[in-house]
């Protein structure tokens, strides 16, 4: 059963803070091997907190032992109440800096706040002056979390930490969902506009295309997501790839689609063809800004295998 904060004696606070600064000190190292690939700068600066935080943990240790003995008890964050539960964010992988300072100062901000009650609750001088220097250090911590790039990283580290990290979005994001929207965009195509043109009706053409968007998006997650484990690709969970690759697959077939709800058939039409180009159009530069696929090249590829299928649609659909 947990325990209230302010029924702690102070042998047990001094038992909670020997606790606190071992696990954030073994975050802060997993946080530093997590980064170490692509971020290493930041990795470096980490695994000197980790250094700082052992170093707090046996002053605490030397203080304990000095008041209370060898015998130290073993009492965590959970079994007080109060204390704000971490989420396991540096179980994930892979993860960015972003997030990893954004954790720092909720978890250093949250022990200075322990140091500072807890030294309210202290008599000990000893005791009183060690949680007090140990308050100053993690408020210092806790300041400097929201400018670690200023002070730890030179522009040219934090220049190859952005291409790190947009290297990482692009594989784990963009690529399967450029490869879900192309095959949507494409693939769909030739039914939808073969059953328009073989039935003139609006809402047969929307029929189709909504089966062919939905069931491609399906198709598309399940061979995304069991594709590989992400684990030597770098391309991250295989589920959420899986996902995004299936929402922009039949977002894809879904655009040129929706014009179909229209009963005209001839305006419907009109517009579902605009759509087509708007979006041959925004797959190209997609493929040119993250993929770096020249832009010319990029339209020829897109654009011309959209229209190849096009006409195939039509063709089929007037027969």
């Amino acid at each position: 059963m947990a325990k209230n904060f302010k029924d702690l004696s102070e042998k047990e606070i001094l038992a909670l803070a020997i606790t606190l600064e071992e696990e954030d000190g073994r975050i802060y190292g997993e946080f530093a091997q997590g980064l170490l690939e692509d971020y290493p700068a930041t990795a470096r600066m980490l695994a000197e907190m980790q250094t700082e935080e052992s170093g707090h943990r046996a002053s605490l240790i030397e203080l304990y032992r000095a008041r209370f003995g060898e015998h130290i008890p073993l009492i965590r964050r959970h079994d007080v109440k109060g204390f704000v539960s971490r989420p396991a964010v540096w179980l994930v992988r892979p993860i960015g800096p972003k997030a990893v300072r954004s954790a720092i100062e909720a978890m250093e901000g949250e022990t200075s706040r322990f140091y500072q009650l807890a030294m309210a609750r202290t008599t000990d001088a000893s005791t009183r002056k060690l949680l007090g220097d140990l308050a100053e250090a993690e408020a210092k911590h806790t300041a400097s979390a929201g400018t670690i790039e200023k002070e730890h990283l030179t522009a040219q580290v934090r220049e190859g930490e952005d291409v790190a990290q947009r290297r990482v979005f692009v594989l784990q994001f963009v690529q399967p969902g450029l490869a879900g929207l192309m095959d949507g965009s494409v693939s769909t195509l030739a039914p939808v506009f073969a059953a328009a043109f073989a039935t003139k009706s609006s809402w047969d053409a929307f029929l189709v295309g909504l089966a062919a968007s939905i069931g491609a998006g399906i198709s598309m997650a399940f061979a995304e997501a069991l594709s590989d484990d992400g684990a030597l690709t770098g391309r991250g969970n295989p589920m959420v790839r899986g996902l995004v690759t299936g929402v922009m697959t039949t977002a894809g077939g879904i655009g040129h689609t929706l014009p179909y709800l229209i009963s005209d058939f001839n305006t419907a039409t009109e517009i579902a063809v605009g759509v087509v180009a708007v979006e041959l159009a925004a797959i190209s530069w997609i493929r040119h800004h993250y993929m770096e696929t020249p832009l010319v090249r990029a339209a020829l590829q897109v654009v011309l295998g959209g229209v190849l299928v096009f006409l195939t649609g039509i063709l089929i659909g007037k027969s």
